[in-house]
């Protein structure tokens, strides 16, 4: 299994993880529920996750994305940014956009949170 390709900066008291994988999939959802643990486990209490470059994704990586949610609780906040196209689609017909704050871009997401 290859490493999870992604960038991340602080903003602040925000984390940013940029995904720069096309295909969040079965072959690398261990990876990403990794990552998102990892770095709730290290005391990130707001996340964004950049979904820009992601074109695909299925049951697997949603699996990881709300193992990520419940493992952060109440602590914080995991929110979504730059889903579109089949990505977003998948998200509003699953109704996570009821359980992920969506926004159309990490930017918006980070004015949202620092405020």
């Amino acid at each position: 299994m290859t490493r999870m390709q992604y960038s991340e900066r602080r903003e602040g008291a925000v984390l940013l993880l940029e995904l720069e994988e096309p295909r969040l999939e079965a072959s690398n959802a261990p990876k990403l529920r990794e990552l998102l643990f990892d770095r709730i486990e290290k005391g990130n209490r707001q996340i964004v996750l950049d979904l820009a470059a992601v074109t695909f994704m299925d049951s697997s990586a949603l699996g990881s994305l709300i193992g990520a949610i419940k493992r952060m609780g109440s602590h914080g906040t995991i929110v979504l940014a730059g889903a579109a196209g089949p990505v977003l689609q998948l998200l509003k017909l699953t109704r996570m956009d009821k359980v992920f704050s969506l926004y159309p871009t990490a930017k918006s997401a980070l004015i949202e949170l620092e405020e």
